[in-house]
């Protein structure tokens, strides 16, 4: 099991400056007990090149005169944490500089290229070139010398590059350059190889250390990726431009991906990586190590140490202060579970796009609305779930489309939206519907035929709309047109034309245990966020699951919950969290005053009634009530992280 309390040490260090001169094994070992951490990942080499420790296999820092990894490996044992070694392997200055035919080349125009390589930034290196044996020759000497608990590889990328080599090696394959598909299949290819030589020279040299080679992403449905790794980290520093709701995110297809431990990795920055003095709110960070927490993963909070080599005070005095509160609630977090009512079906794993804006806006809809959830791939056990959530994109294969339709068979309930159900121009499920096409007009008009905030008017739908009509079922929406397109021979006022209510067609249905919504909302919802989208779709999840929803909870649109197991303690522990957000400057979104919620009232599905209810780990028992297979309570104060314990 990975340790819940790390720390991801950055030091990028360029040859200019002095290295090692104030390293203290006393101070440093005083610092990660300040800190609360029992992991730290320190490092072998950075994104300059250079290697901290005597090396045969690269080159030492110029002027670090001393084995710096080796005695922060000593200082670690002897306080038992453990000590994982950081590589960078898609980086390395020092050997871009050297040897140019080792480079990474992202344009085969000689102009772009050049722009590129006299950039003020790091530069990447081809794996398919002999950088990579130089790399693994590295990654043996670590394991050799030092045999440490993991090796942490940085920053890996499946990368299209038209250096001689490449261009070279796929005309021997009888790949065409000028072909996207191709090009992209071949870089596929380079990091397979890459990904199968570096873990030879781990797992050459011990059976048991940990393995991650970090990308910044993990690929939904990408199992050639996700299965060379012993564990998964997922980094999300909310105030590097990341957001507070791109975790959950993560987390929620991450926990699904079986026998794999995970780390949700922040930042100790007020902005992001390679700040030297930038720091956050501590509630910033209590906040955040709680997210990860309650999304089921451990916590890894990034820091880059000065190059003197000394651990800043007031840094590992701010993560102690989220860490010891970490640490005392490690008893409700230890074997935890997430439960989850729906599935949403990855649009990303889908169609293979990272980011897509589908699972984005799915994501920020039921998370505001405090629903239990997983993103899942095709592979998934779709039986587990209560609902399945396809959103706005098509494209499954054929045994994922079976799958959906014995799911529906069986009794599964389902929402559509968009085009994800629709196949070779019709509806891929029946359920007395007839698919008409993709709508001429954009944007256009929902009229809700339920109650909404604003009632029932006319509401502004920025995203395509599919035409169906439905024969069978409840229509819960209409949609109208604009008048007309706009263009530059017609148009009406600042935006975009008014609805046409000179006739109505079908806009979303609800027939027995399928729902369908013409609208790509979840995409819609992630570029204007609009609530009527996030209405539509919460009154017809209400509307199908009912009293089958686990949690309910009185909570703002911004709290967090989530809902655990723990099976052999034989109890559950449901996760509140809140956080007042700002955003300073253009865009850094920024949490440091505590709001605390208070009395929130709380329904949790039981199977049988609870022998207690208490907040933990203060131990306070909660009075309740159990009726119709439901505990109901009432949660006294939510200050940024509550946990309630359900034996």
């Amino acid at each position: 099991m990975l340790r819940k309390r790390q720390v991801h040490l950055d030091f990028h260090t360029s040859e200019l400056l002095p290295v090692g001169n104030n390293f203290s094994k006393e101070q440093f070992q005083k610092a990660l007990k300040a800190g609360h951490v029992n992991s730290i990942t320190v490092f072998s080499k950075c994104h300059h090149g250079w290697s901290y420790h005597p090396t045969e296999a690269n080159e030492m820092h110029p002027t670090l005169e001393f084995d710096l990894l080796g005695a922060q490996l000593e200082a670690c044992k002897e306080i038992d944490v453990n000590a994982p070694v950081y590589i960078s392997a898609g980086f390395d200055e020092k050997e871009f500089r050297k040897r140019p035919e080792w480079r990474w080349c992202p344009s085969p125009d000689k102009d772009e290229l050049e722009e590129y390589n006299k950039e003020v930034h790091f530069h990447a290196l081809c794996f398919n070139s002999g950088y990579l044996d130089f790399l693994c020759k590295q990654i043996e000497e670590v394991m050799v010398k030092y045999n440490p608990c993991g090796i942490f590889l940085d920053i890996i990328a499946s990368r299209v590059c038209y250096c001689d080599k490449c261009v070279s090696d796929m005309k021997t394959m009888g790949l065409d350059i000028e072909n996207a598909e191709d090009r992209e299949s071949f870089a596929q290819l380079v990091l397979n190889k890459y990904l199968e030589k570096t873990n030879e020279a781990v797992r050459k040299h011990s059976a048991t250390a940990t393995i991650f080679h970090n990308s910044g992403h993990v690929p939904k449905g990408e199992y050639r990726y996700i299965d060379r790794n012993t564990h998964l980290e997922l980094e999300s520093l909310p105030t590097g431009g990341w957001g507070y709701d791109h975790f959950p995110l993560s987390a929620a297809y991450v926990r699904t991906v079986k026998d794999k431990d995970y780390l949700g990795m922040t930042g100790k920055f007020h902005h992001s990586w390679g700040e030297f003095g930038g720091y956050k709110h501590p509630n910033a960070l209590i906040y955040e190590t709680a997210l990860s927490v309650a999304n089921g993963a451990g916590c890894s909070i990034g820091d880059q140490m000065h190059p003197l080599s000394e651990l800043n005070t007031a840094t590992y005095n701010l993560i102690g202060k989220a860490y010891s509160l970490i640490e005392e609630k490690e008893p409700w977090l230890d074997g935890a579970v997430n439960v989850a009512d729906i599935a949403v079906l990855s649009a990303e794993a889908t169609i293979k796009n990272r980011d897509t804006k589908a699972d984005i806006g799915a994501n920020r809809m039921l998370l505001e609305n405090h629903f239990l959830y997983n993103f899942i791939d095709e592979t998934a056990d779709l039986s587990k779930y209560k609902l399945l959530v396809l959103p706005d994109v098509s494209g499954y294969s054929p045994e994922m489309t079976e799958k959906i339709k014995t799911f529906a068979r069986n009794g599964g309930k389902i929402i559509a939206t968009g085009e994800s159900i629709v196949k070779d121009g019709k509806f891929i499920l029946d359920f007395g519907a007839e698919y008409e096409g993709k709508n001429e007009f954009n944007p256009t008009y929902f009229i809700p035929e339920f109650d909404t905030v604003n009632g029932k008017t006319e509401y502004v739908m920025r995203c395509d709309f599919n035409k169906f009509t439905s024969t069978e079922g409840e229509i819960v929406a209409y949609m109208q047109n604009p008048y007309f397109n706009r263009t530059l021979e017609h148009f009406c006022s600042h935006a975009h034309a008014p609805n046409n209510p000179t006739e109505n067609f079908h806009g979303a249905v609800i027939n027995k245990n399928i729902a369908y919504i013409g609208w790509d909302i979840f995409t819609a919802y992630a570029n204007h966020g609009h609530l009527c989208f996030k209405e539509l779709l919460t009154y017809i999840i209400k509307k199908m699951l009912g009293d089958e929803t686990t949690v309910f909870a009185t909570l703002p649109d911004r709290a967090v919950l989530t809902y655990t197991t723990q099976e052999k303690e034989n109890r559950n522990i449901l996760h509140l969290l809140f956080a007042h957000t700002t955003v300073r400057g253009k865009n850094t979104e920024v949490i440091e005053d505590t709001v605390p919620l208070y009395n929130i009232k709380c329904s949790v599905k039981c199977d049988k009634e609870p022998s207690s209810v208490r907040l933990v780990p203060s131990g306070e028992n909660l009075d309740f009530t159990f009726v119709d297979s439901r505990a109901e309570f009432t949660v006294p104060e939510v200050n940024i992280h509550q946990m309630v314990e359900i034996n």
